[in-house]
């Protein structure tokens, strides 16, 4: 054990074994290549582009945080106007007529989320039909959000890629990743194909220590394919209509046949149980195959007793196109294969048509069982939880008989409350939804959409469409509805991006709509990153102008943020309380309006501000609790999580919670002479104590055993730092010397919402299984809000007789609780009890509290949380390695 980590590491050349999640594996994947090609005599630079978007949407963040780096490796990384431009770009790096004298190629990599994949469609079609450079390659990665967390629709990109004629390889974990990666780098220049590699959800939030060795991946560059000597062409840097079906024949044809044998040359899709005696054997790829691996280990079957019992289990890595001499060997004496794959059948369809034409075929089932009923869950995502019903009833039906998981069924109440994503405190989206009564509202993509979270009708969206078509929607309504209006919310990098178009069809179709642009200057919803293509909010106002919108109006949080002369001529500046002054002017004019909302997002001021790139404010706001009568009308005006109703000694009062207050201050708007403002010395805005107690004086603890690993999840809000706690857990495992993998679910619970973690930590090169923790197998939950911890969907992870719970007491309020004071409150309190009810042992912590008392800042509850579990001999990790991670993460 050593007890020193340095975060950079993870990127070092020298490293043979980093912590690595899948997004940062993404980052290493172009800078591991090329140190491949340089010790190979290959000179060749790296083109990354594309659209942030989840479950890839930090991959943009990671990549710029190491600029240094990417130059050294020569890596070109220039984020996309949009998906489909992207995708032109990446074409365009395979073609160059006059390559620079000292590259051999360039390789292209393109990202993007489901919905980008399908918006870049014909781009990818016509990149692909004509080709790659031998010494290039093009690799897209094409992020899968199968349970819709962050998305309008659920998604899975490999049918669309496939129609394309691009084949798809699908990493199962984080290490894939790398291996893969490099293979489909490989494959590309190989076969003159761009290649796909589906990046699911739980392979981009997963994280897990990685094997770093530049040898570990040594393709194999078939001489001969289907028998005849295989010349790839290089790419024409011009696509004609004629030499265009060429291209097609080529794509389906010879290359493709490439592309099975560079396949089965390299033997990437491995049998990994197997047996003469089989009768049934089980296929899986991706994050599919994890789940499928996880259930047969509940179900009591090793890799030993599934060869004794006659069970043969195959792992692919390409799942288009599927080697057919693979599968075709694996199928051998089998009576069924049974297919575990998410959503419609892909992977069963094309083993269908590989084995019909054989002597003995065996049954092929999956979506469907053999007497045609739902067997293997086509929506969502599969989990072991879904998995298991399905490998139980077709192991039956071959005479297997099975352990049954042990699972204590506890009939669980439902919460006091739900949470769900709500605005950040101070956001602007909180004032720029609000309409006029009875108003007709449209949504979209970005932070505005979370109006589909509440019941307010002042901003309630009655349509939702997707990225770029907002307004749209309105041109089909409207001349058959009795509605004459419609306020249509726009984000300014959906603008950007392509809702500029929606806007311009608006126009064209004489659509009477007010568009309600919010310009922020960041993309806040998948981090913070500025929109490409962005221009200040004056030359925005000119153009719209220019494209014909009959009147623009700007409401701003600071009319002297752009001089005067800079507006185009007709349009007014007003301050922000003049929304709804605005909006009915708007209205009343024919045709399509443009009301700019101009205000920064208080998540980049805040973090600014903690950066020293921003001063911190000195005023502070507070209520005086004998003055406030907790009516709750500054909730209703700001709709801000930061003010909390309490209960005290005079009755329920309302708190500002200064830890998450933004200071935007729009509180104060509320007709209360309760709210007071302090001026405070800006050397203590942010109080700090130091009378926490030395480390040294802390107890060790016997701890868990790991024998049979230890699962760890974790329960939060968020923005309060659950990810941080589990990358810090994970990184003190990964500094004691072992394995680890688990996963961040976040999607849009970033915003407020729940958030949940899963941590597995075993011994040394013990399998670690999936990701998330299965049924019944938590060995600790950690709740650091006590609500998301009662849900009792999380709680089918815990068992009755094996979890511990730690859980924070502290009653934090959701953002209904804050929004309508003129409801009953629920009691928080109660949600502790829910979990006590499903676990084996329940601590109570005031983790708030304690932090307060000891740090001045409830910031740090969470760490609060962890050290009552190390202390409690619930985790299996030292003190030391637990500082390290600490000091390692440098906040």
């Amino acid at each position: 054990m050593t007890t020193t980590y340095d975060p950079a590491d993870r990127y070092a050349p020298d490293a043979t074994r980093v912590l690595l999640s899948g997004i940062q594996a993404l980052v290493r994947l172009p800078l591991d290549q090329h140190r491949v090609d340089t010790a190979r005599g290959l000179s060749t630079a790296t083109f990354i582009t594309g659209y942030e978007g989840s479950p890839i949407g930090g991959y943009d963040l990671q990549l710029l945080q190491i600029g240094r780096l990417l130059e050294d490796h020569d890596v070109r990384f220039v984020p996309g106007v949009n998906e489909e431009l992207a995708a032109t770009s990446i074409w365009g790096t395979q073609t160059i007529p006059q390559m620079r004298s000292d590259l051999d190629g360039v390789i292209g990599f393109w990202y993007g989320k489901a919905p980008g994949v399908d918006r870049a469609g014909d781009a990818m079609r016509h990149g692909n039909y004509a080709g790659t450079h031998p010494n290039g390659g093009v690799v897209v990665l094409a992020g899968d959000d199968p349970a819709s967390k962050s998305s309008t629709v659920p998604s899975a990109s490999e049918g669309t890629l496939a129609d394309r004629g691009i084949p798809v390889l699908a990493p199962a974990d984080v290490q894939d990743v790398l291996d893969l990666g490099r293979h489909a780098i490989a494959l590309s220049r190989y076969s003159g194909l761009w290649v796909g590699m589906k990046i699911a959800t739980d392979i981009a939030d997963a994280f897990e220590d990685c094997v770093i060795d530049l040898d570990r991946v040594d393709p194999v560059f078939p001489d001969d394919v289907d028998g005849s000597p295989w010349h790839r062409e290089a790419p024409p840097t011009l696509m004609t209509p004629g030499g265009s079906v060429d291209r097609e024949a080529s794509a389906f044809g010879e290359r493709r046949r490439a592309v099975l044998a560079y396949l089965a040359a390299n033997r990437l899709d491995r049998v990994v149980v197997d047996t003469n005696e089989a009768r049934l054997g089980i296929v899986a790829a991706g994050v599919a195959y994890q789940a499928m691996r996880e259930s047969l280990r509940l179900l009591g079957l090793d890799d030993t007793a599934l060869a004794g019992l006659g069970v043969r289990v195959m792992r692919l890595a390409a799942i288009s196109p599927i080697e057919p001499g693979g599968i075709t060997s694996f199928a051998e004496g089998l009576d069924e294969i049974l297919v575990i794959e998410e959503k419609r059948p892909f992977v069963e369809t094309q083993l269908r048509d590989i084995l019909y034409n054989i002597e003995r075929r065996p049954a092929i089932t999956g979506a469907l069982d053999p007497a045609g009923d739902p067997l293997v869950p086509i929506d969502g995502e599969l989990t072991v939880a879904r998995v298991l019903p399905a490998l139980r009833k077709r192991l039956a039906a071959h005479g297997i008989e099975t352990d049954t998981p042990t699972r204590t069924i506890i009939a669980l109440d439902d919460p006091p409350a739900r949470r769900v994503p709500f605005f950040c405190s101070g956001c602007p989206h909180n004032r720029s939804t609000v309409t006029p009564d009875g108003s007709l509202i449209g949504g979209g993509i970005g932070c505005h959409a979370m109006v589909v979270f509440t019941d307010d009708e002042r901003r309630r969206a009655a349509s939702l469409t997707q990225m770029g078509g907002e307004g749209a929607q309105w041109i089909g309504q409207e001349p058959f509805s009795e509605a004459t209006h419609l306020f249509q919310n726009l984000g300014d990098g959906t603008y950007f991006h392509s809702g500029s178009l929606a806007i311009r069809a608006a126009i064209s179709s004489g659509s009477h709509v007010t568009y309600k642009l919010l310009v922020n200057d960041v993309v806040a919803m998948t981090g913070g990153q500025q929109p490409a293509g962005t221009r200040p909010t004056p030359e925005i106002a000119r153009q719209l102008l220019a494209e014909g919108v009959a009147a623009v109006l700007v409401c701003s949080d600071d009319t002297s943020r752009h001089p005067a002369d800079a507006w185009p001529a007709g349009v007014d500046v007003w301050t922000r309380n003049r929304l709804e002054e605005a909006q009915e002017r708007l209205r009343s004019v024919p045709g399509v309006t443009v009301l700019i909302y101009e205000a920064p997002c208080a998540t980049e001021i805040r973090r600014d501000r903690r950066r020293g790139r921003r001063p911190q404010p000195t005023t502070r706001v507070v209520i005086h609790e004998l003055v406030c009568e907790g009516c709750g009308d500054c909730g209703v005006v700001s709709n801000c999580l930061s003010l909390h109703p309490v209960m005290t000694e005079f009755g329920p009062r309302t708190r500002v919670d200064q830890a998450s207050c933004n200071l935007d201050m729009s509180c104060l708007e509320g007709d209360c002479p309760a709210f007071v403002t302090v001026e405070v010395d800006p050397d203590t805005v942010t109080p700090s104590r130091s009378i926490v107690p030395p480390i040294e004086g802390i107890r060790d603890p016997e701890p868990p055993d790991l024998e049979d690993g230890y699962a760890i999840l974790l329960a939060g809000i968020g923005g309060t730092g659950v990810l941080t706690a589990n990358a810090l857990l994970a990184t003190a495992a990964f500094i004691d010397g072992h394995a680890v993998r688990g996963i961040d679910q976040t999607g849009l619970s970033q915003k407020a919402g729940p958030v949940v973690s899963h941590l597995r930590i075993v011994d040394g090169e013990t399998p670690k299984g999936a990701g998330r923790t299965p049924p019944a197998r938590a060995d600790l939950l950690l709740g650091f809000d006590a609500l998301v911890a009662a849900d009792p969907n999380l709680l089918t992870a815990a068992g009755r007789h094996r979890t511990v719970a730690v859980v924070s007491t502290a009653a934090t309020p959701t953002g209904t609780m804050v929004a309508h004071r003129d409801r009953k409150m629920p009691d928080l309190t109660a949600a502790p009890d829910l979990v006590a009810r499903a676990t084996r042992e329940i601590i109570r912590v005031d983790a708030h509290e304690i932090a307060e008392q000891l740090a001045g800042d409830p910031a740090t509850a969470n760490v609060v949380l962890i050290g009552a579990a190390y202390q409690s001999g619930l985790l299996p990790l030292t003190k030391e390695a637990i500082t390290a991670a600490i000091r390692a993460n440098g906040v």
